[in-house]
């Protein structure tokens, strides 16, 4: 089954729009933890609009399932917070400074030379990583060659294209899917995952190993509540 990680950053926003402690980050990482979730993951910023650095050291702390840390690992303060955290995985994604959220993957051709460096640099201190790219062939090859272990297909575009043509909005990631198993990466996704389109996803991209759902999980748990949204997810899944 594939797992599911839920990320957290909106709880955060939500804390911070008023200052304070509620909701409280850490309670809602337990909860998803009770709840039946596999693993639990942050995107930190530099300008801690939501996830604040102090909030990955309390996680790190507490949570006994999976943790991932996503962010951009050309600024060394999110360098140095992944190296003194250690999480399971690391997820390297490139956002530009202010970037509101994710928009595309890493360019792994281009970039080759500074992934591998970055790739060794947080496998040697025992942390998988991923690494978020289009669903291009070439893209997922490149990112094999840096040592990486896992990629995160980005998967915007499938989430915009599936309810006009699902078959057609899929293929490209189940051609990116084969050949991440063909050069022997592991496969994550995430990003506008939903309770509407993640059972398709889920049952057309082999070896899919886990899924990071944010946005639309805490937006589906504002009608439903924490619990039984997880679940609904989950069922997803299976």
């Amino acid at each position: 089954m594939t797992k599911l990680s839920v990320n957290i950053n909106k709880i955060a926003t939500l804390r911070n729009s008023r200052g304070g402690n509620t909701p409280n980050l850490l309670t809602t990482a337990l909860s998803c933890e009770r709840f039946g979730a596999e693993g639990i993951t942050v995107h930190p910023r530099p300008d801690e609009r939501h996830i604040r650095y102090q909030d990955v050291y309390d996680l790190k702390a507490n949570i006994t399932t999976e943790f991932n840390i996503e962010g951009n690992c050309q600024e060394q303060k999110f360098v140095d917070l992944v190296l003194a955290n250690k999480p399971a995985q690391v997820t390297l994604v490139p956002d530009a400074l202010g970037q509101i959220t994710s928009n595309h993957g890493w360019d792994t051709i281009r970039n080759r030379a500074y992934l591998t460096d970055m790739v060794k640099l947080f496998q040697a201190q025992g942390i998988r990583v991923s690494i978020f790219v289009d669903p291009d062939e070439d893209m997922v090859e490149a990112a094999a060659e840096t040592g990486a272990d896992r990629i995160e297909l980005y998967t915007e575009a499938y989430a915009a294209d599936y309810g006009f043509d699902k078959d057609k909005a899929i293929h490209p990631y189940f051609k990116a899917a084969l050949k991440a198993r063909e050069v022997g990466l592991g496969l994550n996704a995430g990003h506008d995952l939903d309770l509407n389109n993640l059972a398709y996803f889920n049952q057309h991209i082999p070896s899919l190993l886990e899924v990071s759902i944010g946005h639309a999980l805490i937006s589906d748990a504002l009608y439903l509540g924490l619990e039984e949204t997880i679940k609904r997810y989950l069922a997803a899944l299976k």
